[in-house]
């Protein structure tokens, strides 16, 4: 077993589904699918999962048995197909499931997704695609693999499948802001919920607890800032060259995660990005990615307004369904693509690049330095949460 990557997720999650779409219920649902990670996304995903495609999840996966039960007993299914363990993924990944859905930990799933395509599975995958840079490459040749074999390949970013982000996007590359000069984009969020891991062991406490573990989540810029970093390499068409930064705790001390981060990427054409992310925040939440051009000024947020002031407005939207539209369609096109058997869908080279941006960010930030994206790319060291990346 690979010594990186020693564990799989847990965490029990509530959903109820109506008896009509329960787990493995539907006589002619298909195509199947495998769960990696019964925690509170994959029970979420699962739900859409059911509620929207018809599809039906056959095994799960999932380091603990608790976790595992919770799932049988919301959805319904069969405990021999149910595997518990550190590498229960690769008993799921060997039966004749269609399509594997993987919901554990960053720092799994570039594993989780070779060996489900190595078993000739279709992949969709929660974001962000892994922790660190000989992650996300390992993460890139399953992708590569995934083509080879005509397997769908799907990372779960929901911003560049709602229409309103699309036009958005498409104004910004086609001159409706003018030059792009400068842009704001931020995370500024809450806490997280802190994970039980009385009774547990360290291990088993540090798998339970990955949220706020920097080694299994990637820190915060990775984890959950990816979102807005994702949609700021989208408007600016590729990867800062550089970036530069600083972090820490300050006011929530849970776990080793950074509470903050504040980063200036420098992107091609001398287009400056400021960024920054907070995750303390108390009655005030919000995910912006603005960029100020030459002619105009694109405001969009994430669950919220999308806009473009200037010389050539546009009213997108005043609050768009960023968050759940975003999955339901990753989620209908993916098991649409399974079902037609070709073209396979492919975005994995997109969420790499937001990946690696988001690394080079957490790089500088750490080194308080500036850090380039050739230095970044070359780092081959695995992320342990204490090393300087």
């Amino acid at each position: 077993m690979n010594p990186r990557r020693r564990f799989l997720t847990t965490g029990a999650g509530v959903l109820i589904v109506s008896p009509s779409i329960a787990f493995g219920s539907q006589a002619n649902s298909t195509p199947e699918l495998g769960l990696i990670g019964c925690g509170n996304r994959g029970v979420w995903i699962t739900g859409h999962f059911l509620e929207q495609t018809g599809a039906k999840v056959t095994a799960i996966a999932d380091a603990f048995e608790p976790p595992l039960a919770t799932f049988r007993e919301k959805f319904g299914g069969d405990a021999k197909r149910s595997f518990a363990g550190l590498d229960a993924y690769r008993e799921l990944v060997r039966t004749n499931v269609d399509a594997v859905v993987i919901e554990s930990p960053p720092y799994f799933h570039p594993d989780h997704a070779m060996a489900a395509v190595q078993a000739g599975k279709h992949v969709y995958c929660a974001k962000p695609v892994a922790t660190d840079v000989p992650g996300t490459q390992l993460f890139l040749r399953a992708s590569e693999e995934a083509a080879r074999r005509k397997l769908n390949f799907l990372v779960d970013f929901q911003t560049r499948v709602r229409p309103v982000f699309q036009e958005a996007a498409a104004r910004v590359h086609n001159g409706g802001i003018g030059d792009p000069v400068f842009g704001h984009v931020y995370y500024h969020a809450g806490r997280n919920r802190a994970a039980d891991t009385s009774g547990l062991d360290a291990s088993q406490a540090e798998v339970k607890g990955w949220l706020h573990t920097r080694r299994l989540s990637g820190d915060i810029i990775v984890e959950q800032n990816v979102h807005v970093i994702d949609v700021a390499c989208w408007y600016l068409n590729g990867h800062p060259l550089q970036a530069t930064g600083i972090c820490g705790q300050g006011a929530r001390h849970t776990g080793d995660v950074s509470d903050h981060f504040q980063v200036t990427y420098l992107f091609d054409r001398g287009v400056k990005v400021d960024f920054s992310s907070v995750q303390f925040a108390k009655g005030y939440s919000d995910l912006c990615i603005r960029l100020y051009g030459s002619s105009g000024t694109c405001d969009s947020h994430y669950n919220g307004m999308v806009r473009i002031t200037g010389d050539q407005p546009w009213n997108g939207s005043e609050k768009d369904n960023t968050f759940n539209g975003g999955a339901i369609q990753n989620i209908k096109d993916f098991i649409g693509a399974v079902r037609a058997g070709s073209p396979p869908m492919n975005n994995a080279a997109a969420s790499a690049q937001s990946n690696f941006t988001a690394i080079l960010g957490r790089m500088a930030a750490a080194r308080q330095r500036p850090v380039t994206w050739p230095e970044m790319m070359a780092s081959n060291t695995p992320y342990d949460g204490r090393n300087q990346m």
